[in-house]
């Protein structure tokens, strides 16, 4: 792993790209990102615009079969990483970006296969009875990037439970991606699109979607949204024991994009509602003071208590 050298200059461009594509297009990420050394951010803009690729095919408007084509098209590049033919002049730069983290980081690639995986699933119109069966989904899309992700980070050295680094940024990714099903759970009924587990609908009398501004009449809206935040918390407690795992930079990065996604969870559970009124956001005082809790390693040293306090 060669952190330290200065990619050739069509590399540097392929670079610049990624961290276009990803400021345009997920600025909560961009501004987390924005906390790490130059080598680690731009591997996470990679990282983020091959996955941007991915997803963007899922929800663009090509008919099933043409996705299909496309996905498995996406996965021979992936293929072309893989094997180490991606050439410093390829005419993708996401390609030549990806390749280069590659190389330099222990990037785990069957993360992104896992990926295409839950995009195809979405392609298929699968839809989740039970909350282990949408499990199996948000792994695919969620823990799969954290773990790919891990491999940027890295752990620091000595760090106590590394060997279990992996396992909690899975389970980082599934609260970030339960909390995106809650945040999103208008548009994506809008687009045909159902997330929450059926029987879970069912029990909180809210199989009827989601379609308007207005919470099902007869259904317990509410009490639907409170059961998703209470999972999503007990899943951010636990990955959470993440960041004393990382170096301060990156459990800082961590830190910063869970931040702001623990406290969309905290509006959505203050007004259940304003999920089905629109999109809910932070605004960018909340997002500069959860960097710098982040910067300030508060949330790795409470988190470091609390597993001491744990331990027979």
């Amino acid at each position: 792993m060669d952190t330290t050298t200065q990619p050739p200059p069509p590399v540097q461009a392929a670079y610049s790209y990624c961290e276009a594509v990803t400021a345009r297009q997920a600025r909560n990420f961009a501004y987390g990102i924005r906390l790490l050394p130059t080598a680690k951010r731009q591997a996470m803009s990679a990282l983020y615009a091959f996955s941007r690729r991915v997803d963007d095919i899922g929800d663009g408007g090509l008919g099933p079969e043409d996705k299909r084509s496309r996905l498995e098209a996406t996965r021979e590049v992936l293929d072309r990483v893989r094997r180490g033919t991606v050439a410093d002049d390829d005419t993708d730069p996401v390609a030549v970006a990806l390749a280069d983290a590659a190389h330099r980081f222990p990037l785990p690639l069957e993360g992104f296969d896992e990926l295409i995986d839950g995009v195809l699933m979405d392609v298929r119109g699968a839809a989740y009875e039970t909350w282990d069966d949408l499990r199996v989904y948000c792994r695919c899309v969620a823990g799969a990037i954290g773990r790919l992700s891990l491999g940027v980070f890295g752990t620091a050295p000595g760090a106590r439970e590394a060997a279990r680094a992996a396992e909690y940024a899975d389970t980082l990714g599934l609260a970030l991606q339960l909390t995106n099903i809650l945040r999103d759970l208008r548009e994506d009924a809008a687009n045909g699109r159902s997330y929450l587990p059926a029987e879970e609908l069912a029990k909180f009398g809210c199989s009827d979607g989601f379609r308007t501004a207005a919470p099902p009449v007869d259904g317990d809206f509410t009490g639907l949204v409170q059961h998703q935040v209470r999972r999503a918390r007990a899943l951010f407690a636990e990955g959470y024991r993440l960041l004393p795992l990382l170096d301060r930079r990156s459990g800082a990065c961590v830190a910063a994009m869970a931040g702001i996604y623990r406290r969309l969870l905290d509006r959505i559970e203050r007004d259940p509602g304003a999920v089905l009124r629109g999109r809910v956001s932070l605004p960018g005082h909340e997002k500069a003071y959860v960097a710098v809790r982040g910067l300030s390693g508060l949330d790795a040293r409470t988190v470091s208590r609390r597993s001491e306090r744990a331990r027979p």
